[in-house]
């Protein structure tokens, strides 16, 4: 199968529901247009925030991942402050209820408010669930994990038609996060790999394929380019290696799957609120790199079908 003229395997990608918790980040005052510039993030507090509460992807390890959806505008906003949407995702497993699951999860993730988002100045939270009717959710309430922050000297509030914690802080304003965030269950681990001739044509081609799928609504790229893979099977104690018998570095010294003449195989991973916004991730992670020079075929990862809930195949996202 072909795209003009780039290979697309027939093959697909293994996806597994996933637990999301799905906010938005606003600050509190404006700052200069020149330090939203900086190279230095630490001048712009709502980049810093999100960055550091995104960082470290951990599913495979039984923690959290999370990704940056979208910036938006002030007029997308409740307080009418810029900000930024952010996901936060953990494995979801059948055989163990669901309240518990999501109570476990929405542990780790007030770890990330508290410590990534709260540490930050200027910086308020609000719930972004619920914006697609098809998603049954659950309400959490926030006042255990993150309101205590304020020592008992939290209040609540009723502003911008929600239910508003106010935890009073130093530097002499109160962090507002909402009371109730909603937590869904979605699709994660969608995935696109790039076979190109050279690590700077593999970068190339995953860079544009990431900004391509900025354009979907509810999907994240969590590890924005996944340089490494995991592999399939036979996990050390400390969790997946990488997926080593793709690893062009290795190819005369193992029993190797990298074709010839390919230098370089970089991942692109999209957990998206439904499957529906996976699917146009991947078929718009293909599209948009027609015409990359240095790109010989595109494919997706999969474990033979044995552990995931999801099968997207490549061809079905072919017009």
């Amino acid at each position: 199968m072909f795209l003009k003229e780039i290979e697309i395997e027939d093959t697909y990608a293994e996806a597994f529901t996933g637990l999301f918790i799905r906010i938005l980040v606003t600050k509190e005052i404006e700052i200069e247009e020149k330090d939203k510039k900086q190279f230095f993030i630490e001048r712009d507090p709502l980049r810093l925030a999100a960055y550091r509460a995104t960082s470290t992807p951990s599913t495979v390890v039984g923690r959290v991942e999370a990704g940056i959806e979208r910036w938006v505008e002030g007029d997308e906003t409740p307080d009418g402050n810029e900000g930024v949407i952010l996901q936060f995702w953990k494995s979801y497993g059948a055989n163990k209820g669901l309240e518990e699951q999501v109570k476990d999860f929405f542990w780790e993730v007030s770890i990330r408010i508290r410590q990534d988002i709260l540490s930050v100045p200027f910086m308020r939270i609000f719930d972004w669930g619920g914006r697609d009717n098809a998603i049954e959710y659950i309400k959490i309430d926030t006042e255990e994990m993150v309101g205590r922050c304020g020592g008992g000297h939290e209040y609540f509030s009723k502003e911008y038609g929600r239910d508003i914690i106010n935890i009073p802080l130093m530097m002499g304003y109160d962090f507002k996060v909402d009371r109730y965030i909603r937590c869904g269950r979605g699709v994660a681990g969608g995935n696109i790999w790039y076979f190109c001739d050279s690590v700077k044509s593999g970068w190339n081609t995953a860079l544009t394929a990431v900004e391509s799928i900025k354009e979907v609504d509810g999907v994240i790229t969590p590890f924005y380019v996944c340089p490494s893979g995991s592999a399939a099977e036979n996990y050390p104690p400390i969790g997946p290696p990488t997926n080593y018998p793709f690893c062009p570095t290795l190819k005369n010294r193992i029993e190797s799957s990298v074709p010839n003449g390919v230098r370089s195989i970089p991942e692109i991973v999209i957990n998206g609120i439904t499957e529906k916004s996976v699917k146009e991730a991947m078929r718009r992670a293909i599209y948009s790199v027609e015409g990359e020079e240095g790109l010989l075929k595109i494919s997706a990862g999969n474990y033979g079908g044995k552990l995931g809930d999801y099968r997207i195949y490549l061809k079905e996202l072919i017009d």
